[in-house]
């Protein structure tokens, strides 16, 4: 395992993930991006929000749909002591049927959004994702 760590927050991640080069021309909220593969990527952002987790859940599901997103799941659950949003859905487009998989915390007016885009059948991906999720910790 090794250690991501912005100084505001850590998280540990399996050796078989790479940290990428963050594009953050293209996205500025970004603050990790991971791949494992052509067929995983995780991508992390935080920005400052003043919504909450109810109101973050229906406007995250309504977004996939409207995407064309088929919604599998989705729950509050406590997950690295913190209240959570998990949601799990599938996307279909014309080049590619992919699954994602996220959670989303609200802690101190920032929101963090982990989102893993996997091809990968056999739920290897998603447990190592949820392992990362498990080791995600906030500096106060």
């Amino acid at each position: 395992m090794r250690t991501f760590n912005t100084g505001k927050i850590t998280f540990e991640y399996p050796d078989n993930w790479e940290v990428e080069k963050a594009d953050i021309l293209a996205n500025p909220d970004c603050i990790a991006t991971l791949s494992k593969g052509q067929d995983n990527l995780i991508n992390a952002v935080m920005f400052p929000t003043a919504t909450n987790l109810d109101d973050y859940k229906i406007f995250m599901e309504d977004a996939i749909s409207d995407d064309g997103g088929v919604i599998i799941a989705s729950d509050f659950v406590e997950i690295a002591d913190m209240d959570a949003i998990k949601l799990h859905a599938n996307m279909d487009t014309p080049e590619i049927n992919f699954d994602i998989h996220t959670y989303v915390f609200i802690e101190n007016r920032n929101i963090y959004i982990f989102e893993l885009r996997t091809l990968d059948i056999s739920g290897e991906s998603e447990r190592e994702f949820k392992d990362i999720i498990d080791s995600f910790k906030i500096s106060k």
